[in-house]
């Protein structure tokens, strides 16, 4: 929580301004109940209306001091409050930018997203109550308790022994508390993530008709949500009767034990009159404690995930090591004895890899679903790390480039493009922030989706849905396609992007892609996209069984020949 609160420090001035406005209208109110028993004593009770008037003068004009200080206060608490705000979800943001594949397997999306709104501002609330009127309330009460022992000590003893009694039980309810919220927050991500599947899936859930079954999991997911909200506030709410019971009896024993003593002699009726004063401060501020628990609680909980994504190592994703002039000049690619196992798995993905491809090759990866071909894909522009053995790039080990370098001379397909709300222009110069109008043209040209943007009603400037919601599987292929083209990279990688495409098309954008100057290496299932690459790389079980030409492997591999037959025949299989 420390490290969540330190992003405050840039508002302390506003922070400590606003608490010292604070700390003037607590003394206001600590000093009413005080001039009132001196009107009393010196006024009422001895018909002095100079006395009444001076007494009520000071007290009228120490309400508008803290009037002024109160409004000032909730300005310089609200800038304190947003501006922490602000910062911190720039610096998560920041972070989850800068994470490496295992740190984001660690955090699900639905949990980010609650981080980022609901965690975030629970703290920012808190900060802002904190300085308007959270940090009174323990003021007031140890300060209630000192002026009524500078009024009358006997009276007052009282409180020695309810407000350490008191401070106890607040103390253990904050404890329980605080794991109780935590778990409401554990709650609200699965409502969070039940929400986003059913948002993204939704065309799929009604061709489907899974209507109701969606409905019942989300009823499932928020009833556990209220179901622990309830059992937490029911906790907090009930440690309410606990205090205030215990104050009103403090307070009954103040009144029946002042009035004796007044009828004694002993103290004055404005002194008893103050002391009751300073006993019902203490008691709204003590009763101000279930709600002071409350955001506590949930701040505490929310504190402690925020700082659970701003403390992540993310050692994959670091170069400082890296020669920052280093620089990928030719795109030829290096496996040696590469092993990969992801960082929540056990088993090996990838074992023993190793391969060459030289500069300006053309090399398709074939296999079976779950062969570890996109797992080695990853491993190039340091998606993941390898777990043995050295990627190489230019005969240098991917570490050795900074990962601005590295990236930047790569142009990645992913095997299910994602496209980003805006216009088609802004979307294929994603891939090269400062492309000029001609290139994005070239690039949509070279990806064959030149010509069905010209067909749109406003062409380039049409805008995408949500993750290209309103385009078909081919299109958004190659707009991916051309945003990877847009960067003119040195390895080109289409993670079996070319999957949605007719052969005529892909024959076409193959072609484009031949004049490029760069290694490509393309995952593919089609045999006939197999067929036009340099090199074939064979891969099973994470393990490479051969590389070769098509004429190569047709007479080397059983697997391979199997795959074309399966595609072509067996009489093209084995006619070759």
């Amino acid at each position: 929580m420390r490290t969540v609160l330190s992003y405050i420090k840039p508002y302390k001035f506003a922070a400590i301004f606003a608490f010292l406005l604070m700390l003037i209208e607590l003394a206001v109110e600590l000093l009413l109940p005080f001039f009132l028993g001196k009107m009393i004593n010196d006024g009422v009770v001895t018909k002095d209306m100079s006395n009444i008037v001076m007494w009520g003068s000071i007290m009228i004009g120490l309400a508008f001091t803290a009037f002024i200080a109160g409004i000032i206060n909730s300005f310089y608490a609200s800038h304190a409050a947003w501006g922490f705000a602000h910062d911190i979800r720039e610096k998560l943001f920041a972070k989850i930018q800068a994470f490496s594949f295992a740190s984001l397997n660690k955090f699900p999306t639905s949990g980010l997203v609650t981080r980022f709104t609901n965690d975030v501002r629970q703290v920012q609330n808190t900060i802002f109550m904190g300085l308007r009127i959270m940090a009174k309330a323990p003021l007031i009460v140890i300060g209630g308790v000192i002026m009524a022992f500078v009024v009358d000590a006997r009276l007052a003893f009282i409180f020695l022994i309810t407000v350490p009694l008191l401070v106890g039980f607040i103390l253990w309810v904050l404890k329980v508390a605080s794991k109780m919220f935590d778990q409401v927050q554990t709650k609200v991500d699965q409502v969070n993530r039940v929400m986003q599947e059913n948002l993204a899936g939704m065309r799929l859930i009604k061709a489907f008709f899974r209507r109701k079954h969606e409905e019942s999991r989300f009823t499932t997911s928020n009833e556990e949500l209220a179901t622990e909200t309830r059992r937490t506030f029911r906790f907090v709410e009930a440690s309410m009767p606990v205090l205030l019971f215990v104050m009103n009896l403090s307070l009954i024993f103040i009144i029946w034990y002042g009035n004796a003593q007044a009828v004694a002699g002993q103290t004055s009726v404005g002194d008893v009159v103050t002391i009751v004063n300073y006993a019902m401060r203490v008691a709204m501020s003590i009763s101000m404690f279930t709600f002071i628990i409350m955001a506590f609680s949930r701040m505490r909980a929310s504190a402690n995930r925020l700082e659970a994504v701003l403390a992540e190592e993310n050692a994959s994703e670091t170069d400082k090591s890296a020669d920052k002039k280093a620089v990928v000049a030719d795109g030829r690619i290096t496996f040696n004895e590469v092993s990969f196992t992801y960082p929540t798995a056990k088993d090996m993905v990838l074992k023993n890899i190793s391969f060459r491809v030289n500069a300006g090759e053309k090399l398709a990866i074939i296999g079976a679903t779950g062969a570890g071909k996109t797992s080695l894909f990853q491993l190039i522009p340091r998606l993941f790390d390898a777990t043995k053995g050295e990627v190489q790039i230019d005969d240098q080990p991917v570490d050795s480039y900074t990962l601005d370098n590295l990236r930047g001379s790569i142009g990645f397909v992913p095997q299910s493009p994602l496209l980003f709300t805006g216009s088609i222009t802004e979307n294929i110069a994603w891939g090269k922030q400062d492309a000029t109008k001609d290139e994005i043209i070239q690039a949509a040209k070279d990806a064959q989706i030149h010509d069905t943007i010209m067909d749109l009603p406003k062409q380039y400037d049409t805008k995408i849905g949500q993750k290209g919601v309103n385009l078909s599987g081919g299109q958004k292929q190659r707009i991916s396609i051309a945003r990877a083209l847009i960067r003119q990279p040195k390895i080109l990688m289409l993670d079996d992007s070319t999957s949605a495409l007719d052969l005529a098309t892909e024959s076409r954008l193959l072609e484009a892609v031949d004049d490029y100057e760069c290694t490509i290496l393309i995952i593919t299932q089609k045999i006939s996209t197999a067929t036009r690459a340099d090199r074939i790389l064979l891969m099973d079980e994470g393990n490479v069984l051969a590389l070769g030409t098509h004429q190569e492997l047709l007479k080397h591999s059983e697997l391979y020949r199997r795959i074309v037959e399966s595609q072509f025949g067996k009489e093209y299989a084995y006619a070759e």
